[in-house]
């Protein structure tokens, strides 16, 4: 006998273990939908607006500086630290509409909700944030054989270059500031779009690490200081984009959630009333939200109506204490 655990009559089916009918919830939105739920005394769309903000502003405001320190110091490594700051935008701009779109409530289309939305605006990100860090390796490792074979020079133009060396210890302490700032509240969020996007904020970090390394030792004399900076800086690159795509596909291809969740929602099933046992129980990711399906046993000799009302307080206990859990369904075993 399955139950549906949600509302005022008992819903039977007919069938083997598991069976059960098919309830289509409500049409929340993320782990705080966009105008929602208060995270931290703001509402969720206010700080998505408000990491919007900051991401196009400050990147838009780097680019230009950077891009003109690099024409004013002469330097060929802080012109193109200037265009991976342009590139953040776009970022910022992918995850934006991300959060939006998953924010959105269920419709005809989409009954179960929207949220894998942002995870394919974190997949976007991860494969911009991948070529970014190939463009990087790939410049780098061609003028360290240029530099190798004496077909390549010095990236100096001759400018004052310690005006580039100066916007590049801008860059990395603003853009550090950006990465914290936007992690702290993508967090809070349970955002991945916006996790993905401060990922970009810290690798545009890293690669004006890069161009300050560059740019110091082609004062000292070292020119391929620079290009073997960018090779390494790549590396890191690539390994975000790498842990942004994993998460992005596990959370559209029905993975787990942390066995450790797993275990914290067993043993709340588990302390309710009537419960005898907690037989079954499977979680997968749906976008920033989790579906839960489990099997419980009760007393076979209760009443039908004793036991939905069992499982109707199991399934409202599990949705009360954990906001991520966006529907559980409850199957009842004679114990």
């Amino acid at each position: 006998m399955g139950f549906e655990a949600k509302g005022g009559k008992a819903a039977r089916t007919a069938g083997g273990r598991g069976a059960g009918p098919n309830r289509r919830p409500e049409g929340a939105g993320g782990s705080a939908p966009v105008g929602g739920p208060a995270v931290g005394g703001a509402s969720s769309r206010a700080i998505a607006n408000r990491l919007a903000a900051l991401g196009v502003g400050g990147n838009v405001a780097l680019a230009l500086g950077k891009l003109a320190a690099g024409v004013l110091g002469g330097s060929a490594a802080m012109v193109s630290d200037a265009v991976h700051s342009f590139s953040d935008v776009a970022a910022t701009a992918i995850a934006y509409v991300g959060v939006r779109i998953a924010a959105r409530k269920a419709d005809a289309g989409h009954p179960y909700g929207h949220e894998r939305f942002e995870c394919l605006a974190s997949l976007a990100l991860a494969l911009l944030l991948a070529a970014v860090g190939l463009g990087i390796g790939y410049a780098g490792a061609r003028e360290v054989c240029g530099l190798a074979a004496g077909t390549a020079s010095s990236q100096a133009g001759g400018g004052p270059l310690w005006i580039a060396l100066a916007a590049a210890v801008v860059s990395i302490v603003a853009k550090a500031g950006m990465y914290l700032y936007t992690r702290h509240w993508a967090d809070v969020m349970g955002s991945p779009a916006f996790l993905a996007d401060a990922k970009h904020h810290l690798s545009d970090s890293l690669s004006s690490v890069g161009a300050l390394v560059g740019i110091g030792a082609t004062m000292l004399g070292f020119p391929l200081g620079d290009p073997l900076a960018s090779v390494v800086i790549c590396l890191f690159i690539l390994k975000m984009a790498w842990e942004v795509a994993v998460d992005a596909v596990e959370r559209m291809v029905d993975a787990p959630c942390a066995p450790e969740h797993e275990e914290e929602i067993r043993s709340c099933l588990a302390a309710q009333d009537g419960v005898c046992g907690v037989d079954v129980l499977h979680t997968r990711m749906f976008g920033t939200r989790i579906y839960v399906d489990t099997e419980i046993s009760v007393d076979g000799d209760l009443s039908l109506r004793d036991a939905h009302d069992i499982a109707e307080a199991a399934h409202d206990a599990v949705e009360k204490r954990f906001p991520d859990v966006k529907h559980i369904m409850v199957h009842v075993n004679p114990a």
